[in-house]
């Protein structure tokens, strides 16, 4: 059985070719054209992607996926009519892993799925050339799972995270006391750099500084090289 891909669009037409399409590349695709009905469906059925349009006609697909984000890191891809990076700055700051604009063609947006759910789902084996995934990261605290792909508290509550913020976090710190410059991050966590912008990277390391810093306003892991990009200022212990 294919991956399960969520649609809520309150365009028929819209979600109703998406669906034939993804079908024929093998997913199994549900469809809702609102927000309550997106919702029943979210708690009904487990999706392993959501496709979820801005404007709804019923509330905005901004408060799903704030909601979704509170209880889940289930991928998330935010559809829209407009074009303004307040918008697209907004979807990645509640936690959404890519943001495509309408009108776009169905086999882009298939591309961008399949490079998300990759992303997502990189639990299996390390590869046998990085000896840090081979084993798990400790630092303050803190324990990166590979395996699993999870983030724990030094009180052993896990953190959730989204697809990009791990990988975020995880080209961070493998290169831990080294100044990292925003398009070596975007490279580390598969962006398309020809789609990429800066502020989406720093819409992630604002979000990570809120899960993982005990000050958020004056950070202790992630610090800021200004101008430049970023550092993980602590050891990190590879065990």
């Amino acid at each position: 059985m294919g991956q399960r891909i969520l649609i809520v669009d309150d365009s028929p037409e819209l979600a109703e070719s998406l669906q034939l399409y993804l079908s024929r590349q093998g997913f199994e695709v549900d469809v809702a054209h609102d927000g309550a009905e997106g919702r029943a469906l979210i708690d009904r059925r487990e999706a392993d992607l959501i496709l979820l349009d801005v404007n709804l006609p019923d509330e905005s697909g901004f408060d799903i996926a704030r909601d979704i984000r509170r209880v889940s890191a289930v991928p998330i891809i935010m559809l829209t009519g407009r074009k303004d990076e307040v918008d697209r700055i907004v979807g990645l700051d509640l936690g959404a892993d890519d943001y495509v604009a309408k009108p776009f063609s169905a086999g882009e947006l298939a591309a961008r799925i399949r490079a998300v759910l990759r992303r997502a789902e990189a639990v299996g084996a390390p590869s046998r050339d990085d000896a840090h995934e081979k084993r798990n990261a400790w630092f303050g605290g803190w324990q990166m799972d590979m395996a699993r792909r999870r983030l724990l508290s030094p009180e052993g509550r896990e953190i959730r995270l989204t697809a990009g913020e791990f990988d975020l976090l995880l080209a961070l710190i493998k290169h831990p006391l080294q100044v990292r410059t925003r398009e070596q991050l975007l490279a580390s966590t598969g962006e398309n750099t020809a789609e990429a912008f800066d502020r989406a990277i720093d819409t992630r390391i604002t979000r990570l500084r809120n899960k993982i810093e005990p000050d958020p306003k004056s950070p202790t892991f992630i610090k800021t090289e200004r101008g430049v990009g970023y550092v993980f200022s602590y050891k990190v212990d590879w065990r």
